[in-house]
């Protein structure tokens, strides 16, 4: 399956607005924003997980990244409420789910496979002090990619123009960015050499963004 595959081009896709899809286990529900390959695929997905439900344990070759929309999700490495941040770096091992429920953001298969580095943090906590109404967090950096969450002031601007590509996600409030308004679950791709520039919305934004990381985008190695 190929899906936004086309890493040259811009992409903006409203997640809210897509119908959930069925994954192979019962609770666990999908809208897939991009996507190379079946089951087994560099994919990048909201998850939704129904109360009591969960993922049979599995080791994730390739890494996995996510922050916790809503709810708590949980597995042996603990509880990890809304606002959290995870990586799961290649050969980590888990058995993910949820009592109460919960919505997750999730990257899979976009790791160095080399990375080892597994952790987890509260993304306000990080938050540095606003610069023209912006307060970042840099939630990770490495030779590849850096990842960071953001708070923009109603009517500021978030501007953004590093090298390899820029993907963000609104967790909420609103940005416009080059016409197109994103609301919650608002995510946009933008492709190598070109830039971001999200005006918030009345009620402010957050946002998370990576970037650098396009270029190093191919199928799961199976």
């Amino acid at each position: 399956m190929e899906l936004n595959a086309n890493f040259n081009e811009r992409v903006v896709v409203h997640s809210d607005q897509l119908e959930w899809n069925a994954s192979p286990m019962p609770g666990v529900d999908r809208r897939m924003l991009d996507r190379i390959g079946g089951e087994v695929a560099r994919a990048t997905t909201i998850v939704r997980y129904a109360a009591n439900s969960k993922f049979s344990a599995h080791t994730h070759t390739g890494g996995e990244e996510f922050i916790v929309l809503d709810g708590v999700f949980q597995d042996e490495h603990g509880d990890f409420p809304a606002g959290t941040y995870v990586r799961n770096p290649p050969t980590s091992e888990h058995t993910p789910g949820s009592n109460a429920g919960c919505t997750i953001f999730v990257k899979l298969w976009q790791f160095d496979m080399d990375d080892r580095n597994q952790f987890h943090k509260l993304m306000a906590d990080e938050l540095a002090a606003p610069v023209n109404g912006v307060a970042t967090a840099t939630l990770h950096k490495d030779n590849r990619e850096t990842v960071t969450y953001s708070h923009i002031d109603p009517g500021m601007t978030y501007a953004n123009s590093d090298a390899g590509g820029i993907e963000m996600l609104v967790i909420d409030g609103s940005v416009v960015e080059s016409g197109d308004t994103l609301g919650k679950g608002g995510w946009l791709r933008v492709p190598e050499g070109q830039s971001v520039s999200a005006v918030a919305g009345t009620d402010g934004a957050k946002v998370w963004v990576k970037t650098g990381h396009l270029p190093h985008a191919k199928p799961p190695a199976v």
